[in-house]
């Protein structure tokens, strides 16, 4: 069976495209609130998992001993906009553990979100760096716990390294799933990725935001990650980007986290909760009202960050002329 429609775009009366995708929120107690669609087939999780990735940075003591601050584990968590800001950090936490960017093996793209970098970039008459990857920050955390812990840094992917094999491994215990080879792909960025059951990704982010059920290291690392995230949300995406612009409207209360294809998660830490979700066309635009409406639908109307939420959960259509001609928005499955 089909999963349901999530979002649809409207022109003029008509609905002109619609996208269809799965949902979930879960509480403090692991509890199933709401489930949209097929949430039990694993997918790919993408970049949404970054938090989970960079809690040996902090585990290991590697984040301690660089002296890094919530800007340098905000983007071990990010998908940034290749802003210089973001590249400058990245080239900084690798220079405090001895490394530059040609150690990164993420690639190197142009700026990705918005044409603003790019144009910037292209004007100097650079060519992109990996310090530019998106995923620059997670490799640079990735090569920082290597230093640390003695890991080789020419392999860091590896499965076989250290740091991955720590990544794994924290991956399993918070979301319960097991991460076989028929799992495990690689990822834009050459990082191992490997597919979750969107329940048991939710339930992981749920242990994260409230700590139940973890070890008091695990617990304090994830609540630093998390809180480094929602203070400099600038640093886990970029001017303009939704997830940058939903923490930053909600002042440090909610957490959200993009991944390609669209994949998002949610936590609003307070509550106790947590949302995962799958676009099945991997579309990013219905993504976000999606992510946004099921906020608001596991907080409830009378929450007092519903009504920022729920801004975020249609957005205008506009023509080149500016004009509004339809709009993107949330669609709650009956």
């Amino acid at each position: 069976m089909a999963n349901p429609v999530i979002a649809e775009v409207t022109r003029g009366s008509r609905v002109e495209s619609v996208h269809r995708g799965r949902i979930v929120a879960v509480d403090a107690d692991e509890g199933v609130l709401f489930a949209i669609g097929d949430v039990d087939t694993p997918v790919y999780p993408r970049s949404a998992l970054k938090l989970m990735q960079a809690l040996p940075l902090v585990e290991s003591g590697a984040a301690d001993a660089f002296g890094f601050g919530d800007r340098e584990l905000a983007l071990a968590c990010a998908s940034h906009s290749s802003e210089p800001a973001h590249v400058d950090m990245a080239r900084a936490m690798l220079s405090k553990a001895g490394l530059t960017q040609d150690d990164l093996q993420c690639g190197a793209h142009w700026p990705l979100f918005g044409s603003g970098e790019m144009v910037a970039l292209a004007r100097s008459g650079e060519e992109p760096t990996r310090a530019h990857n998106n995923c620059s920050g997670k490799h640079a955390g990735f090569l920082c716990t290597c230093v640390h812990q003695g890991f080789d840094t020419g392999d860091y992917l590896a499965d076989a390294n250290g740091v991955q094999r720590q990544v794994r491994a924290t991956i399993e215990q918070l979301t319960g799933a097991t991460l076989d080879f028929d799992r495990c792909g690689l990822d834009g960025c050459s990082a191992p990725t490997y597919a979750l059951p969107l329940v048991a990704f939710a339930r992981g982010f749920a242990r994260l935001a409230t700590g139940n059920g973890l070890e008091s290291a695990r617990a304090k690392a994830a609540r630093r990650l998390m809180a480094a995230c929602v203070a400099e949300p600038l640093m886990v995406a970029g001017t303009g980007r939704f997830c940058t612009d939903l923490m930053d409207a909600c002042e440090g209360r909610v957490y959200v986290k993009t991944g390609a294809e669209g994949v998002y998660v949610g936590t609003v830490p307070e509550e106790g909760i947590a949302l995962a979700l799958k676009c099945d066309d991997g579309a990013t635009r219905a993504a976000e009202v999606a992510m946004a409406a099921a906020l608001v639908r596991a907080l409830g109307p009378d929450h007092d960050l519903t009504a920022s939420i729920a801004s975020f959960a249609v957005r205008p259509v506009r023509d080149w002329n500016g004009l509004q001609v339809g709009e993107l928005r949330a669609v709650e499955p009956d």
